[in-house]
């Protein structure tokens, strides 16, 4: 075989294998849990999110950059170490110290923005996330930290995570944020904050039972004065009803003074008699001194005597 040939064949080789690799590199596929960009000369074409099978000119005109679409999560200041000296500490807005763990979950949304808005964009997440978290806590009160303010703090920093990332565009979008853990930085220090803590649970329950003994007290004190002021309201409707009767009776009396007044007024002088002097006789005589009038108020009846017979009457009587 002659140089010629041989140099032929060679030529034929490499063409069949440029032409092979050129085929190859002409097509690509997208998992459905995948997304790609193609870029031409190194510059960024539409985003590809369709799965299945797709063309492109060969390399090195066009090449795919292929990411995935599911979820990452980003463990700030996580550590499994009880001890350890890693541990994220921030200052909170009292000056005290203390740990925190946080979990950002997110998703590449924009894969242009993803390669080209940054060198490192899981960096820049992980540098937005501790500057999120740090001025949230450093504006909270230690108190607020650890106990009922963590649900405010982790919505806090889920806004300024978003705020930021937003701001930088690169291709990222945050998808939600937790806030695992908040604690103090050793056993001792938590071990005295448990402590004050614990007392301070105490001191609202004994605050709790003041309250409720109070409003106890104060309904048994409404309910004594309602009371009293049913029962008052009940002796003056009683007094006035008296009283009414009273101008009745003397209204009535006078109109029979007026009719007969030397009657009246003795009916009167009897009566008072009998009610002052229940048991009493009672004698009464003109004003020349003969006859003699025996009032036996007891019995409600008047008898008229002699003298005689009205000292007869005395003997027996005593």
């Amino acid at each position: 075989m002659s140089n010629k040939q041989i140099y032929k064949w060679i030529g034929l080789g490499m063409t069949a294998v440029l032409l092979i690799f050129l085929f190859i590199t002409t097509w690509y596929t997208v998992d459905e849990s995948e997304q790609a960009v193609v870029l031409t000369f190194g510059e960024a074409e539409d985003g590809i999110t369709e799965p299945g099978l797709h063309f492109k000119m060969p390399w090195p005109i066009q090449e795919v950059k292929k990411m995935s679409k599911e979820t990452f999560s980003l463990d700030f200041g996580f550590n499994e170490g009880e001890d350890s000296e890693d541990k994220v500490t921030m200052i909170t807005g009292d000056d005290k110290i203390l740990q925190a763990d946080l979990v950002v979950q997110w998703k590449i949304t924009d894969p242009e923005g993803y390669l080209f808005a940054s060198e490192n964009p899981e960096q820049v997440l992980f540098n937005a996330t501790s500057s999120s978290l740090r001025g949230v806590i450093g504006s909270s009160e230690i108190d607020e930290a650890l106990t009922s303010g963590k649900a405010e703090i982790e919505n806090e920093v889920r806004e300024m995570l978003v705020s930021l990332i937003d701001s930088y565009d690169i291709g990222i979008s945050i998808i939600d944020v937790k806030l695992q853990e908040v604690d103090l930085p050793n056993k001792a220090v938590r071990k005295a904050f448990t402590k004050v803590t614990d007392a301070r649970e105490q001191k609202q329950s004994k605050v709790n039972e003041a309250e409720k003994y109070e409003n106890q007290k104060r309904e048994e004190a409404l309910g004594e004065k309602d009371a009293i002021i049913q029962r008052a309201e009940g002796d003056k409707v009683e007094r006035i009803q008296d009283a009414r009767g009273a101008v009745s009776r003397f209204n009535a009396l006078l109109v029979e003074y007026q009719n007969n007044k030397e009657i009246t007024r003795e009916r009167l002088v009897m009566e008072t008699l009998e009610e002052v002097l229940p048991s009493a006789n009672v004698y009464i005589m003109n004003d020349d001194g003969n006859t003699l009038k025996y009032l036996p108020l007891n019995q409600g009846n008047m008898q008229t005597f002699a003298p005689g017979q009205a000292s007869q009457k005395e003997d027996d009587e005593e």
